[in-house]
């Protein structure tokens, strides 16, 4: 990466922001949901899952094309624990994260090489994961289990 990521949130009314990615990358509406705010768009908590997925899949997609694999169509589904600290604060305590492979564990090769390295490549799970524990489950086209 040459440059580092800046993303500037400005604003809006109430709990409502828009979120500025910089670049040519189209601008986001971010809200609370009600009560707090209107739900006009992703919740803070929605965006921090959205980005553990993302690219927990994008670093699947990495190990898998180093060994020149396709998984076909991946499906990542992002899902929080939330539960109140010792100060009686919301807070997400754990990320589960399902990918869903579009193939077949039996037609990927070096698919349990791959398993075991991608989780490294991910940015955003590997810089959260001391504050947030992230658990991860991949399925195939079956939805036979792979791991987690």
């Amino acid at each position: 990466m040459s440059e580092q990521p800046l993303v500037t949130i400005t604003r809006q009314s109430g709990y409502r922001f828009l979120v500025d990615f910089g670049q040519d990358t189209p601008q986001w509406l971010a809200d609370e949901p009600a009560p707090l705010g209107q739900g006009a768009g992703p919740s803070p908590d929605d965006m921090l899952m959205a980005a553990v997925a993302n690219c927990l899949s994008a670093s699947l997609i990495f190990a898998l094309q180093k060994f020149k694999q396709d998984p076909g169509t991946l499906v990542a589904t992002a899902t929080p624990t939330v539960e109140r600290n010792e100060h009686k604060r919301m807070r997400i305590t754990g990320i589960r994260v399902q990918i869903a492979l579009g193939r077949a564990a039996g037609e990927i090769e070096h698919l349990d090489r791959v398993l075991t390295q991608f989780e490294d490549f991910c940015t955003v799970s590997m810089s959260i994961r001391d504050g947030i524990s992230i658990a991860v489950q991949i399925t195939d086209s079956s939805g036979a289990p792979l791991k987690g």
